[in-house]
Order: C-alpha cells, then sequence, then structure tokens
C-alpha cells in the first residue's frame, strides 16, 4: 500500500481517521485470509477422507477386472499411502496452529 493511498487529504502527514481506515481495511483483508484457510483446510480434510475411502475400493475393483498384479501393488503401496495422507494432513494442521499460538497478531498502533 502506498503512502498516496493512505493520505486521503493529501495533507503528507497520515491522521487518525486514515489510520483507523486502513486498520478496518487491514482487519477485512485478515478475516477474508482466515476464511479462505479455513476453506482450504475443510477442502484438504474432506479430499483426504474421500481418497482413504476409494483407495481400497481400487484395490477391489483392480482384482475384480483381473488386475491382479495391479491389486497387489495397489495393496503394497497402501501403508506407504495412508502415512504419507496422515502425515501431510497432521502437518499442515499443526503448523498452521502453531503460527497461530506464537506468531498471533499484528497489532501495529499509530505514533503520535
Amino acid at each position: 500500500m502506498k503512502f498516496e493511498d493512505i493520505d486521503k487529504n493529501n495533507n503528507g502527514a497520515i491522521e487518525e481517521k486514515e489510520w483507523a481506515e486502513m486498520q478496518v481495511e487491514f482487519e477485512r483483508k485478515r478475516l477474508e485470509d482466515e476464511d479462505a484457510k479455513r476453506d482450504s483446510q475443510r477442502k484438504m480434510a474432506w479430499f483426504s477422507l474421500v481418497g482413504m475411502l476409494v483407495y481400497p475400493s481400487g484395490v477391489f475393483l483392480s482384482s475384480l477386472i483381473g488386475l491382479d498384479t495391479a491389486a497387489d501393488l495397489l495393496a503394497a503401496m497402501a501403508n506407504i499411502y495412508y502415512v504419507s495422507i496422515a502425515a501431510l494432513v497432521g502437518a499442515y494442521f499443526g503448523f498452521t496452529n502453531l503460527n497461530n499460538k506464537v506468531g498471533g497478531g499484528s497489532d501495529v498502533k499509530p505514533s503520535k
């Protein structure tokens, strides 16, 4: 954000009213970002859950179609797949929550 965008009355200083407007805009953007983050977390959790539920059906379908080698390969990869998905989701949520606790928020106040 440029100084000219914040200084609405072009007097060369950021007044209390202009500062308050800027803070409202920052808060609005922060809330939008938090909402988008929650949406992405929810989508990732559902996508991972669906993947974990569909994976065994892939093994079953491969066996049903007669692709026994594919079914054996998919079954052999299942351990790695489930651990990887669980680690990915756990790390994402864990680091996100850690960042919220450590990072906190930015409470910048105008200097007088």
